[in-house]
C-alpha cells in the first residue's frame, strides 16, 4: 500500500466510497431525530450539546477515512474488508446515539466507535508496513493517535454525566491535533479534487437526508388529518431553503484552494459546522411543523428559530471556508454574510417565518448569479487549465 499520487488524472469517488457514505447517513438520521424530539419538548440545551457532540463523533470518523482513502485507497480485497468493518462499526454507532442522548449512556456508542477506529489503525498500519522513511513515521503516528484518542474516548463510559461534556471538548480537540502532529514533516499524499469532491458528495447526502426528514414530518402531519394548508409556508420555505444550500455550496469550484495542509486543514475542519448545520436544517423544518401541528411544547419564534438558525449557519460558513475564495470584488463577498443576517431577521415573522428564510435563500442565489455572470469569478476555466497542468 503505497501513497497515490496528488496530481493523478481522473481521481474521483469509488463505490466503495459513496457506499461508506450512504452508511454514514443513519447516523446523521439518528442525531437528527433525537434533536428534534428535544427541541420539541422544550429541552433546547440539552439538544444542541447532545447533537453536536454526536455529529463531531460521525464527521470525525467519516473525516478519518475519507482523507486516508484519498492517499492510500489501494481497492484490493483487504482494503474493502477492512472499509467493510468500518460500515459495521458506523451502524453499531448509529444504533447507540438515542441512548446516549436519553441518559448519558455511551457504551454502546463507544464500541462502535472501537470497531471504527481499529479498522482505521490496520489501515494505517498497514500503510506504514508498505512505506519506508518520512512516510512511514506519517502512518505510523496516525496509528498511535487514533490508538491513544480511542484509549481517552473510554472516559465517556467511565467518568459521572457532569464531566462528559468537559472529556468530550478536550478530546476533540485532541482527535484534531493528531492529523496536525503526525503529517508534521511529510504530509500524505492526498488529492485536492477527489477531496473537494468527496465533500461535496457528502454534502449532498446530508441535504438529501434533510428532504427525508422534512417529508416524513409532512406525511405524519397530514395521516394526522390536518390541512396540508397549513404546512405549506414551511413545506415551501424548507425546499427553497435546502434547494438554495445545495446551490450556494456548488457555485464555485474549490480544489484549487486546497494547495497545502494549511488550507485543506482549515477548510476540512470547518465543515463540522457546515455539515451539522445542513443537517439541522432538516431538523428544524421538523420542529417548525410538529409546533404548528400543536406536538412541540414551545413558541411559534423558538420553533421558526430552529430553521433560521441553521439556516443562517449554513450560509456564513459556507461563505467563511468555501465561497469567499472564489468571489471577486465587496458586492460578491457580501452576499452570503448579509443573507444570513436577513434569515436570522425573518425569525420575527411568526409562522411565515421558514417562508421568508426560503425566499431570502431563494434571492440570495439569484443575486450571486446575477453578481457572478457580470463580474465573474475568482477562478477562471484558465486558472484550472494551467493549475492542473502544473500540479
Amino acid at each position: 500500500m503505497t501513497t497515490r499520487g496528488r496530481d493523478e488524472e481522473h481521481r474521483t469517488a469509488t463505490p466503495l466510497e459513496l457506499f461508506f457514505d450512504l452508511c454514514f447517513v443513519v447516523a446523521v438520521a439518528q442525531a437528527g431525530g433525537q434533536l428534534v424530539h428535544a427541541l420539541a419538548e422544550a429541552h433546547t440545551g440539552h439538544g444542541v450539546q447532545g447533537y453536536l457532540m454526536m455529529f463531531f463523533a460521525i464527521w470525525w470518523a467519516w473525516m478519518n477515512f475519507t482523507w486516508f482513502a484519498s492517499a492510500y485507497d489501494t481497492d484490493d480485497v483487504l482494503f474493502r474488508g477492512v472499509t467493510l468493518i468500518q460500515i459495521a462499526g458506523v451502524l453499531v454507532f448509529a444504533a447507540g446515539i438515542p441512548r446516549a442522548f436519553d441518559s448519558g449512556d455511551f457504551r454502546v456508542i463507544w464500541f462502535g466507535y472501537l470497531v471504527m477506529r481499529l479498522a482505521m489503525v490496520a489501515q494505517w498500519l498497514r500503510a506504514g508496513l508498505s512505506t519506508t522513511g518520512p512516510e512511514r513515521r506519517t502512518a505510523l503516528r496516525y496509528a498511535a493517535g487514533v490508538s491513544t484518542c480511542q484509549v481517552g474516548w473510554l472516559g465517556l463510559v467511565l467518568l459521572p454525566d457532569h464531566a462528559k461534556p468537559w472529556l468530550f471538548l478536550g478530546m476533540a480537540v485532541c482527535e484534531m491535533a493528531v492529523p496536525v502532529w503526525a503529517e508534521r514533516g511529510h504530509p500524505t499524499g492526498w488529492h485536492p479534487h477527489h477531496i473537494a469532491e468527496r465533500y461535496g458528495l457528502f454534502t449532498i447526502i446530508v441535504l438529501g437526508e434533510t428532504v427525508s426528514a422534512a417529508t416524513v414530518a409532512v406525511q405524519s402531519a397530514v395521516d394526522e388529518h390536518r390541512s396540508p394548508f397549513t404546512l405549506l409556508p414551511i413545506a415551501g420555505g424548507g425546499l427553497l431553503i435546502i434547494f438554495a444550500a445545495y446551490w450556494i455550496y456548488f457555485a464555485v469550484p474549490i480544489h484549487l484552494h486546497l494547495i497545502s495542509n494549511r488550507q485543506a486543514f482549515l477548510w476540512g475542519y470547518g465543515h463540522y459546522l457546515v455539515f451539522g448545520s445542513a443537517a439541522a436544517v432538516g431538523a428544524g423544518i421538523e420542529v417548525a411543523i410538529e409546533q404548528v401541528t400543536g406536538k412541540a411544547h414551545l413558541s411559534t419564534f423558538a420553533a421558526s428559530g430552529t430553521v433560521t438558525v441553521a439556516t443562517a449557519l449554513f450560509m456564513f460558513t459556507v461563505w467563511l471556508i468555501h465561497s469567499r475564495h472564489q468571489k471577486r470584488g465587496r458586492l460578491q463577498q457580501a452576499v452570503l454574510p448579509t443573507s444570513a443576517v436577513l434569515v436570522l431577521a425573518c425569525t420575527f415573522a411568526g409562522r411565515w417565518a421558514v417562508l421568508a428564510a426560503g425566499a431570502v435563500a431563494a434571492a440570495t442565489v439569484v443575486v450571486g448569479v446575477t453578481l457572478t455572470a457580470r463580474g465573474g469569478t475568482a477562478l477562471t476555466a484558465e486558472d484550472d487549465r494551467n493549475a492542473t497542468a502544473g500540479a
